[in-house]
């Protein structure tokens, strides 16, 4: 029994879980996401402030020009403070809730941007080695100037050969030229 009383007790061993008597509630986050989200657009347009602006005057004009039985929230309009002041702390945390949702998708947007960069970064080096290997190839390849410089010349020799080829055929010869031995 000491013996297992010492292990339980020792710090580099793990507790055994232990049951709960109330389970923690569980929300879903991406529904409770979107629902901050939401009110946070909704807090952030002009409708929002018209019927907020419209809300504190009814209600301030009612504490002030009703009759004295009908008030509930004379003139400090502590009840109207104590209202907003819980609209705002509730507001509050809904609000940094939406922008870390939306700081989240930028950060995934952020990254597949750098990702797509990368790859059309990778995809342009790539092609300009080609467009380079191509220059070089072209450059060893015969060109057409180059072709009809060739050409000429050979042309050139062939007229050559055929003008004294018939200069030796008008001098008698029959044009064959010896055999070389």
């Amino acid at each position: 029994m000491s013996e297992t009383r010492r292990t339980r007790d020792r710090l580099d061993t793990p507790r055994e879980e232990r049951r709960q008597l109330v389970k923690k509630p569980s929300f879903n986050r991406d529904a409770f996401g979107v629902f901050a989200e939401q009110f946070a657009r909704f807090m952030g347009t002009a409708t929002f402030l018209i019927y907020m602006t419209l809300f504190v005057l009814v209600w301030v004009g009612w504490n002030l020009l009703a009759p004295d039985d009908w008030r509930w929230d004379n003139y400090p309009f502590i009840f109207l403070t104590l209202m907003l002041s819980l609209q705002a702390s509730y507001a509050a945390p809904l609000i940094l809730l939406a922008q870390n949702r939306q700081e989240a998708r930028d950060r995934v947007i952020a990254e597949q941007d750098r990702q797509a960069d990368a790859r059309a970064h990778a995809d342009m080096e790539f092609l300009a080695r080609e467009v380079a290997s191509l220059r070089m190839s072209v450059g060893e390849v015969a060109t057409r100037d180059f072709l009809r410089s060739e050409l000429r010349t050979l042309l050139s020799d062939l007229d050559e050969r055929a003008d004294e080829r018939a200069e030796s055929h008008e001098d008698g010869g029959d044009g064959a030229q010896p055999a070389p031995h």
